[in-house]
């Protein structure tokens, strides 16, 4: 299998975004790429939360979706949307964080709402309470992009290795993280936890990030979003196969699925899970002797 990952810098108008989305997504089919990947939040990224609402669409109504599954079945290309931010009409006003897996057909073949919310304090007084404005998914998701199983997840899913074990023993073959993840967690985690994933799990990993500053024109007294980049494909034993640096671009890294078997082989932890008591979640003294 052949598979392009999309490295993005979307800005807070998803209309002035698709162009370049578009553009990319055919420059990986034409490279080859018969599974093509893109990053979180591919149709919008935006500091304010108000002109989200205004611009924000529900599923069946949402223009960069519909775009998207045209161009799949124009390409005849697997398409996993890493996500798009989405109206839901839910009482809170919380959107959703929607993950879609697109068919050669145009047809939506599977979708996964991010299950793990970015609520989060950084250095400089930073933080993130992504609780606030999108509401957490409540299952995991493993789909089929023709034969292959794939186990969808986004962003700061990756920090949950319980996920992805339960992708893995569910017969996923490829894990995809979709993400925007942060410049200060991006350059200290971000690598190694791709990596630490694959190596759990033995599968390939293929990870499609945003990058570098996001425009705001709709939000000029906001600070704007910033993200690390480094779209990266793994394979089941935990090398970099590729690299998408701090640009935008495509990744494209063909993917010998036997890797997984071998790996899985040679360290069959999957299969070495042992029921176990403790510890304790209390706070008495215990007699451990």
């Amino acid at each position: 299998m052949t598979a392009g990952l999309v490295q993005l810098t979307v800005g807070d108008d998803p209309r002035a975004n698709l162009p370049a989305t578009t553009a990319l997504i055919r420059e990986a089919a034409g490279r080859g790429a018969t599974l093509i990947l893109t990053p979180e939040a591919t149709n919008i990224l935006s500091p304010d939360r108000a002109h989200q609402a205004r611009m924000l669409m529900r599923q069946d109504d949402d223009p960069t979706l519909a775009a998207l599954r045209a161009l799949a079945a124009e390409l005849g290309i697997w398409l996993q949307i890493g996500s798009l931010a989405l109206a839901t009409g839910d009482e809170d006003g919380r959107f959703a964080n929607r993950g879609f897996l697109i068919a050669p057909d145009g047809a939506i073949a599977a979708r996964y709402d991010k299950l793990h919310m970015f609520d989060v304090a950084l250095d400089h007084g930073q933080t993130f309470r992504e609780s606030a404005a999108y509401r957490p998914g409540d299952r995991a998701v493993l789909a089929r992009a023709g034969m292959v199983p794939l186990g969808l997840s986004i962003c700061y899913d990756l920090r949950f290795p319980a996920l992805y074990r339960r992708l893995a023993q569910a017969g996923a073959r490829v894990l995809t993280v979709p993400s925007a993840f942060h410049p200060q967690t991006g350059a200290a985690h971000w690598e190694v936890l791709l990596r630490a994933r694959a190596i759990e799990t033995g599968c390939f990993v293929l990870a499609a990030a945003q990058c570098g500053t996001h425009p705001a024109p709709h939000s000029p007294d906001r600070p704007p979003r910033r993200s690390h980049g480094h779209s990266l494909a793994v394979d089941p034993w935990g090398r970099v196969l590729a690299d998408g640096g701090s640009a935008p671009g495509v990744v494209i890294v063909s993917l010998d699925l036997s890797a997984v078997d071998e790996a899985r082989s040679r360290i069959p932890s999957l299969t070495h899970d042992r029921p176990f008591r403790g510890p304790e979640t209390d706070d008495r003294p215990r007699d451990i002797s």
